[in-house]
């Protein structure tokens, strides 16, 4: 069996996946430019991605195995009849930043860490025009999408005291303690409701650009939007206004509206987030951690077992 595997996230745990791996696998780990001549006798493609090109290259492939939750870069029709099969174990790891972010936020630790540098004591100590902070355990938490990872968030943040409620796309939700769970329609409920809002939904076409001007509004002068799902559930323009503008008290944004090649340089947006004060930026690192790739690893090597061995694959898509 031939593997060709293009996930960056995965070279610091070759040896241990290539150890998993059934006896007599060849293993490729290709570039963008060894790619296509990788794939010629592949029955494996592990990677982020795929497209027409890359299936008009594979006559024999077999799997394609995202090694990550997301499968937004795989394109349905050049999967044709091969197999698609995703993993997670990142949802801890996303957990704990979700909860940093969201208390960074709601207590504008970053404000006042650059004042600080700047010998101003920003506190409410100092200046009385600054409120008292919230703890979490006040907060009331929206989610939008109670997956893998919002429900290993809501479980952290309930432990904390905090209240919870969710929209989901069937509008049912497997986690206890939440004060209701709906669907989409729901929405705007949930953020008047909110004054923290986790966003951990799939991007879908019903999803893409679900929350814009209006629901920010909603959500209001006090609230908090973190963003752990894809960038364009969240409209950019909206968002970018609304955070400027203080609609909305803040925003944690780990992914973004455009990625860099692999050099790793480039705006994550056309909007100039940098420009704000109120606004976390980081590089979709919310799930990279040792332990998830770990997980996922161990995930990749029992379905690659299972297809040479002819057994059931666990995670199988269906887009």
């Amino acid at each position: 069996m031939r593997v060709v595997i293009t996930d960056p996230n995965l070279l610091p745990l070759r040896s241990e996946l290539e150890s998993l791996l059934p006896a007599g696998t060849d293993t490729a780990w290709a570039t963008a430019d060894t790619l296509l001549e990788a794939l010629h006798n592949a029955d494996v493609l592990v990677g982020p991605a795929f497209t027409q090109e890359m299936a008009d290259a594979a006559p024999k492939l077999r799997l394609v195995h995202v090694a990550g939750a997301g499968t937004d870069r795989i394109d349905p029709k050049a999967l044709g009849g091969t197999i698609l099969a995703n993993t997670y174990h990142h949802e801890d790891a996303i957990a704990e930043y979700i909860v940093w972010a969201l208390i960074a936020l709601r207590r504008e630790l970053p404000q006042a860490d650059a004042a600080l540098r700047r010998e101003h004591w920003r506190s409410p100590v100092y200046d009385a025009a600054l409120p008292q902070p919230h703890t979490l355990a006040s907060a009331s938490i929206g989610f939008v999408g109670l997956g893998h990872i919002g429900q290993a968030a809501w479980r952290v943040l309930r432990a904390f005291g905090a209240q919870g409620q969710a929209v989901t796309g069937s509008g049912h939700a497997e986690a206890e303690g939440l004060n209701w769970a709906g669907d989409t329609s729901q929405l705007p409920r949930l953020l008047d409701e909110s004054d923290a809002l986790v966003v951990s939904a799939p991007l879908t076409d019903s999803t893409r650009g679900l929350i814009g001007a209006a629901e920010l509004q909603r959500l209001g002068p006090n609230g908090v939007l973190v963003n752990v799902a894809r960038g364009p559930l969240v409209q950019e323009q909206a968002l970018y206004d609304a955070l400027r503008a203080r609609t909305i008290r803040g925003a944690a944004l780990d992914v973004w509206y455009s990625y860099p090649g692999p050099d790793g340089r480039g705006r994550p947006a056309e909007a100039p987030f940098g420009e704000l004060g109120n606004v976390l930026l980081t590089p979709h690192v919310s799930g990279i951690t040792r332990q998830t790739f770990l997980g996922r690893v161990q995930d990749i090597a029992a379905n690659l077992k299972a297809l040479a061995e002819g057994n059931e694959l666990r995670n199988v898509v269906q887009l």
